[in-house]
């Protein structure tokens, strides 16, 4: 009895721990553009408004990459993304659901 118990313990905390991976909001950008990003914008689908620019005093440069975590505390996994290239040319892409993306990319 006590080494069934034991496994259903480990059962139910490994079901747990594949849980807590699978909703991290941890998103690899890759800026593969000849552009920099100068402005990065998430919002949780259905927003009627932007949240604060992600990046703040900082710009994605062309080639590069960053890893942000698009949590905002609600527990919303679907969120549009807004970039602002350094000509001035804004991007959406709606409905990415951050819980099972681990990179996105931007290209020309």
């Amino acid at each position: 009895m006590k080494t069934a118990s034991a496994a259903l313990a480990l059962t139910i905390m490994a079901m747990g721990t594949i849980d807590a991976a699978a909703l991290d909001r941890r998103v690899r950008i890759n800026n593969n553009t000849s552009y920099d990003i100068v402005e990065f914008y998430a919002s949780n689908q259905g927003s009627r408004s932007w949240e604060e620019d992600i990046l703040g005093r900082s710009i994605l440069p062309s080639g590069h990459s960053v890893v942000i975590n698009i949590d905002d505390g609600t527990g919303y996994c679907k969120y549009d993304f807004l970039a602002v290239f350094e000509d001035g040319e804004e991007l959406v892409k709606y409905g990415n659901n951050v819980c099972e993306l681990s990179q996105f990319n931007y290209t020309d």
